[in-house]
């Protein structure tokens, strides 16, 4: 096999796996283990090449995998505006890498992780 198993079942780490890239997309920026990082940018980078797409099918295959939540919420003007992390995959994230072929993320290693040592590593979105 090809990918990490992370100490995992099969339902865990695809439910671990899309928490971590929906988070990402959410707040642009995540803090954790390496191997997790490492298979968190490939998801990261498959939904954003879906997210370049657009069109109805890439969205509702990215629906299917990303986590249903509230990304951000703001006023515009007398309306309250609400951003679900699909809708901030599709309209924020994606259109900023329309020239890019790839390479979405990049991963910073920190210091080790108090208690057990595991590299740790800060997972962001390219500028």
């Amino acid at each position: 096999m090809s990918y990490r198993k992370l100490g995992r079942t099969s339902s865990q780490r695809k439910a671990l796996l899309r928490d971590l890239t929906s988070d990402l997309i959410m707040n642009e920026k995540i803090t954790t283990t390496e191997a997790r990082a490492k298979e968190v940018r490939s998801t990261t980078e498959k939904m954003i090449t879906l997210g370049k797409k657009g069109d109805l099918s890439a969205r509702r295959q990215a629906a299917a995998f990303l986590r249903d939540e509230i990304a951000d919420v703001h006023e515009d003007g007398d309306q309250v505006v609400v951003q679900t992390v699909l809708q901030k995959l599709f309209d924020d994230v994606a259109p900023r890498y329309t020239d890019r072929n790839g390479g979405y993320t990049r991963i910073y290693k920190t210091m080790p992780r108090r208690g057990d040592g595991a590299p740790m590593v800060v997972l962001q979105f390219v500028d």
